[in-house]
């Protein structure tokens, strides 16, 4: 499964209300820590069917930004049943990042 692209219109129908745990990627297309963890966040959308990967473009979703406190990015939030289970920023490997999000699964 690929990412999914998360805005104001599907965010709460996709993310709080969704079956599986989410991982939301809040990143910006100027953010160059952003951009090197984009890729790593694609593969692990496609090798973890048990969770939803999403990618919320901070910069056209302000307020969803500011819902959650986004001070920094990327930031990271998994959700679970609609509710926050583990948030943190910044580049990580792949393997970092995957096993940080596999507790909540």
């Amino acid at each position: 499964m690929s990412e999914l692209v998360l805005t104001a219109e599907n965010f709460d129908t996709s993310v709080l209300q969704s079956e599986k745990p989410v991982l939301v990627d809040f990143w910006a297309p100027w953010c160059g820590p952003c951009k090197v963890m984009s890729p790593v966040v694609e593969e692990l959308a496609k090798e973890l069917g048990s969770l939803v990967v999403g990618k919320l473009n901070v910069d056209d979703n302000i307020a969803i930004a500011s819902r959650y406190n986004i001070l920094s990015i990327p930031t990271f939030i998994v959700f679970k049943g609609g509710q926050v289970v583990d948030q943190f920023s910044g580049s990580m490997s792949k393997d970092a990042l995957k096993a940080r999000v596999e507790k909540h699964v």
